[in-house]
């Protein structure tokens, strides 16, 4: 019975991110948003559950890819679909480009799977934290509306400004990028410098905007300085 455990938690994953989807496509993107972030929960503990009980398969690899490929890859390239598909464009093929997202976030997870050299560090942008960059950027530009309107971009200009950083993040999930991983050996502040850091700041960077009334946005500022400070620090 336990070796079903970490594939049932799998399964709850995979249904986050269809449930997420089918928000998105209707628009509701802050709850899109809040099914991958549950359904990064689920990713986070079938693998911790495996490991526990001692029952990890090639199956259940497999199993977290696909999922992972729903919840983190098609899931934010719908949210974003859905936004760039309220815009004043002069063709309706053009927010399709989102699920370019989707197509790097699969070859991202297909080299994962494939890759050695990732068990304690990660090797270009983690598929989780992408999709919480763009469900949370794109759910607060869809909901400061106001905010946005004051900026006073034309459709066109933010569309190819929204293009221009999917290209990147999806560049980064490919890229030869070494990034930490929030895997600690010890509790030590030795030698877990960087990552108690990242811990601290990103705690800021989520408490700040509350009182702001802007913490979608933290989100995104975390994961933008998780890239950053992975750069800062790689050697």
């Amino acid at each position: 019975m336990k070796k079903h455990i970490p594939n049932a938690i799998t399964c709850c994953n995979l249904i986050s991110g269809c449930i997420a989807i089918v928000f998105a496509i209707y628009g509701m993107l802050s709850i899109a948003l809040l099914f991958i972030i549950i359904g990064a929960v689920f990713d986070f503990f079938d693998g911790m559950s495996a490991r526990l009980l001692g029952v990890s398969s090639p199956i259940g690899k497999e199993l977290d890819s696909l999922a992972d490929v729903v919840t983190f890859g098609v899931a934010p390239s719908a949210i974003v679909f859905s936004y760039l598909s309220c815009f004043d464009l002069h063709s309706l093929f053009m927010p399709f480009v989102a699920f370019i997202m989707a197509a790097f976030s699969a070859l991202r997870l297909a080299k994962f799977n494939l890759d050695e050299r990732q068990t304690t560090s990660f090797i270009g942008l983690p598929t989780p934290a992408n999709a919480l960059f763009w469900g949370s950027l794109i759910s607060f530009l869809d909901e400061e509306t106001d905010f946005v309107n004051s900026l006073e971009i034309p459709d066109t200009y933010l569309f190819l400004i929204i293009v221009a950083m999917l290209l990147v993040s999806s560049y980064l999930l490919v890229a030869e990028l070494p990034l930490f991983a929030l895997k600690f050996k010890h509790w030590g502040w030795k030698g877990n410098e960087v990552k108690y850091i990242f811990v601290i700041t990103s705690a800021l960077m989520i408490i700040c905007p509350l009182a702001i009334n802007f913490s979608v946005i933290g989100i995104a500022a975390v994961i933008a300085w998780y890239v950053i400070l992975s750069l800062i620090t790689r050697k």
